[in-house]
């Protein structure tokens, strides 16, 4: 059997600009939310080598999003199953085209529930929104029922995955959207802001306060005066 060094990846290139950005938005966030772990490996558009035949009659399959938890977390240039301990992918995400659903629907899905045995399996179609989940349950998928906002809750990821503006985002178990690492940023910027604005703001407010109290002062001086001015010897 072919060294698994020197298998590389035989992927097809994306149908359209919009499965890249869909597919990219996908890696991007997953990375940056488990940025602090090192025990899951992402694969995008990867080849997944699960047997000689397949290697024989070149029936590569490689989906185009998958995740593998429980792993070293570092390159590799497709995903080798006899040399990964015999891992198959815990959760598999395919994005839907005209070239494709037909397979992605009932091949893939076949292939993912009853050799891969892959715990999850989800389809979205970046074109038209077509958007389905399904769990492994007594060897056979079953589908995910959506929440009450059309998401699909992930065993595997702990986030929901629904449609936000045109594209499957991943979202908290408490329905907050999972950001990217630019919408991050732009969030710590608007934080910042907001905290220095509110810095200015008590600032301001204390330079107030103190004018207030000088202005107390002075009355209070400019009346023990005309005290004293009486003979009254003010307390």
């Amino acid at each position: 059997m072919p060294n698994a060094s020197k298998l590389e990846s035989d992927e097809p290139e994306m149908e359209s600009s919009l499965h890249y950005i869909q597919l990219a938005l996908l890696v991007a966030c997953l990375e940056w939310q488990w940025r602090e772990r090192n025990d899951f490996f992402v694969g995008a558009n990867l080849t997944v080598y699960y047997s000689q035949q397949q290697l024989r009659n070149r029936d590569f399959r490689g989906p185009d999003f998958f995740v593998i938890t429980n792993t070293e977390k570092r390159p590799r240039r497709s995903w080798v199953i006899w040399e990964e301990n015999g891992r198959y992918p815990d959760i598999i995400i395919e994005l839907l085209s005209d070239s494709t659903a037909r397979v992605d629907r009932n091949q893939k899905k076949i292939l993912y529930q009853n050799q891969f045995r892959t715990s999850e399996y989800f389809w979205f179609d970046p074109e038209d929104f077509e958007f389905a989940g399904f769990r492994l349950i007594n060897q056979e998928y079953q589908a995910i029922l959506p929440n009450e906002f059309g998401r699909l809750w992930s065993e595997v990821l702990e986030f929901y995955l629904g449609i936000h503006d045109g594209k499957l985002r991943y979202f908290t178990p408490d329905g907050e959207l999972v950001a990217t690492p630019e919408e991050s940023a732009l969030q710590a910027q608007e934080q910042a802001a907001q905290a220095q604005e509110q810095a200015a703001q008590a600032q301001e407010q204390a330079a107030q306060a103190q004018e207030q109290a000088a202005q107390a002062q002075e009355r209070a001086e400019r009346l023990a005066n005309q005290l004293r001015a009486l003979g009254i010897e003010p307390e």
